[in-house]
């Protein structure tokens, strides 16, 4: 049996359920297929619950810290796991819940629980089902990377996912990858009482940055009691009480010991069982769905929006991409993704926050920019919280005065840095910004002093 729907959404993420509601609400009878989470990643094992963990481990850094500020605390701070895992998963209940009983109650969707595949160009398989329409939207998201490690599989390493599902706290928790993700975790984990040494391939942490900022971040790592073993790689993973992991590089030691093992070396898209090939949608050698600028695929009618289009891997990308697509199909079509400023925040404490182009990238361009840097012990919110590890960076064209990118690596920098976004967005001038005045005392207040030290970059 064939069931036509006019728009089928395959996936709950960001974008999947807003474009659902809005068709439906244009009279179309839409299809929402859901294998298992309902709100991806983000909701499920994403931005929600590792930043209520961020949440409970600074609250955890400031106990141990109080007594810098005159504050008295009696006895050891002492951080119960389970009952941070349960403050979570109330976060993550709530959200997801919520999100599957605002589609099940809009009487023009259809809740369909079950993996989801082509078999066909326009027709998808759930269970015994076959359904079908005119218009295919894909949400489906992305999932935890397994590198080729030789043992990796007979340990019961952790993922991102199963992080959050621990209960005790780790004695000694390694992980492999000095990404974004691996060194929230670091941070958060030592906060909670762990030891943690972090494996990282490169030179650097978090080395999609400059090195300005890399440094920045194991130093503050350090100060933590965080072990970073840069230059360095997992040559084979032992099973015994807990892992034993061979190293080459440069680490001081051949192998460490280890109670627990994250691997959080990157995400891959989930469209390796979606049937693709079958339905004539192009994907690229890394299994992410080839989109144009309006989010189409090679397939006429069929649409792939978040994680799995390789357009961006955030929620607020993916957002993004549900307000292109449905500018494109409701509206005047006239919204791209090709208009969107990067922008993104490392959630590490002090949080990391960039838009636009890094140094590396602007000094590659070879056009002529300016630049201007400044240190957050310049900033007086930083001092009267006694925060001040970090800076604040700006790179401008010279010739437009465009601001080209920005990067804050400080206190309340993730709020902070959207005073260069929104000036981006306007396409205005360095110096509307440099010449505002902003409230004191706060981390913005800064920045038009920061546009005020631009030089040339040299």
């Amino acid at each position: 049996m064939l069931t036509k729907f006019d728009t089928i959404v395959v996936g709950t993420g960001q974008s999947g359920p807003a474009l659902a509601h809005d068709l439906a609400k244009d009279g179309q009878r839409v299809a929402i297929i859901e294998r298992r989470d309902f709100g991806g990643s983000c909701v499920n094992y994403g931005c929600i619950p590792t930043k209520a963990y961020v949440a409970s481990a600074r609250v955890a850094h400031q106990a141990r810290t109080a007594r810098e500020y005159g504050v008295h605390i009696g006895g050891d701070v002492r951080v119960d796991l389970k009952e941070v895992k349960a403050r979570k998963d109330r976060m993550v209940e709530e959200s997801s819940e919520g999100l599957e009983q605002s589609l099940r109650d809009d009487k023009n969707i259809v809740v369909i629980e079950g993996h989801g595949r082509f078999v066909g160009a326009k027709e998808i398989k759930v269970n015994d089902e076959v359904f079908t329409a005119d218009t295919i939207i894909l949400n489906v998201g992305a999932r935890a990377n397994r590198p080729d490690i030789p043992g990796l599989g007979d340990v019961n390493y952790l993922t991102s996912t199963t992080m959050l599902d621990l209960e005790e706290l780790p004695q000694h928790l390694a992980i492999i990858g000095g990404g974004y993700v691996g060194l929230e975790f670091a941070q958060m984990f030592k906060r909670f009482g762990s030891h943690v040494t972090i494996i990282q391939r490169g030179p650097e942490l978090l080395d999609t940055e400059d090195e300005d900022v890399s440094q920045a971040i194991r130093r503050i790592f350090a100060e933590d009691g965080i072990v970073a073993l840069t230059d360095t790689e997992p040559a084979r993973i032992h099973r015994n009480d807990g892992v034993r992991i061979e190293l080459k590089g440069d680490a001081p030691q051949n192998a460490i010991e280890a109670s627990h093992l994250l691997v959080a070396t990157g995400r891959i898209p989930n469209t390796d069982t979606l049937g693709l090939r079958e339905a004539g949608v192009d994907m690229d050698t890394d299994g992410y769905i080839q989109v144009d600028n309006h989010l189409r695929t090679s397939v006429d009618g069929v649409y792939a929006v978040g994680d799995c289009n390789g357009r961006g891997a955030f929620t607020h990308t993916s957002y993004n991409d549900y307000e292109v697509l449905r500018d494109h199909l409701l509206g005047d079509g006239e919204r791209s993704v090709v208009d969107r400023i990067h922008a993104h925040a490392v959630y590490i404490d002090p949080p990391f926050a960039r838009v636009g182009l890094t140094e590396r990238e602007v000094r590659e361009r070879g056009k002529p920019a300016l630049i201007a840097k400044l240190g957050m012990d310049k900033v007086g919110r930083a001092r009267e919280r006694g925060e001040t590890h970090g800076f604040m960076k700006v790179l401008v064209d010279q010739r437009s005065e465009q601001i080209l990118g920005a990067s804050i690596l400080g206190i309340n920098g993730d709020e902070a840095i959207h005073t260069f976004l929104d000036v981006m967005y306007a396409r205005r001038p360095y110096h509307v910004l440099r010449e505002a005045v902003h409230i004191h005392p706060t981390v913005c207040e800064l920045v038009p002093t920061l546009l005020g030290k631009l030089k040339a970059l040299e």
